[in-house]
């Protein structure tokens, strides 16, 4: 997998993280590792485009999961009580990360685990972008 990073700026600095491959297994480290790297540098806000990624596992799945973690964790907007009643009601999506441009098999997966359920999806670059 190759893992390719731009800045870009809405009404917040975004990271994009533009990943070419699938994300499964073999390939869930290195990217958890650059995301890691990014929030540790003070990163807030992330877009993961996934145009190039045909495949997402269950791996992959528990890292975008660990992703949204450790950036909720590092500027927590609400506690646990209110962020699982905004995921049953529907009204909580996270403010730090976001996904772009999933394949159909992604997306079905994505919505599977209920990811969808907290985490948006977009399929437009500036848009997404602006939606931070």
């Amino acid at each position: 997998m190759e893992i390719k990073i731009t800045a870009m700026k809405g009404r917040v600095p975004v990271q994009v993280m533009h990943l070419h491959g699938d994300l499964n297994s073999s390939t869930y480290e290195a990217f958890q590792s650059k995301a890691n790297e990014l929030i540790k540098n003070g990163t807030q806000y992330i877009l993961i485009d996934l145009t190039h990624t045909p495949f997402i596992s269950s791996a992959g799945l528990r890292a975008i999961h660990s992703i949204y973690n450790q950036l909720r964790a590092a500027k927590p907007d609400r506690n646990d009580e209110e962020i699982r009643k905004g995921i049953s009601a529907g009204t909580y999506r996270s403010p730090y990360i976001k996904l772009l441009n999933l394949s159909s098999d992604a997306e079905k997966a994505f919505s599977l685990g209920g990811f969808d359920m907290y985490i948006e999806t977009h399929t437009d670059l500036l848009k997404a972008v602006s939606s931070f």
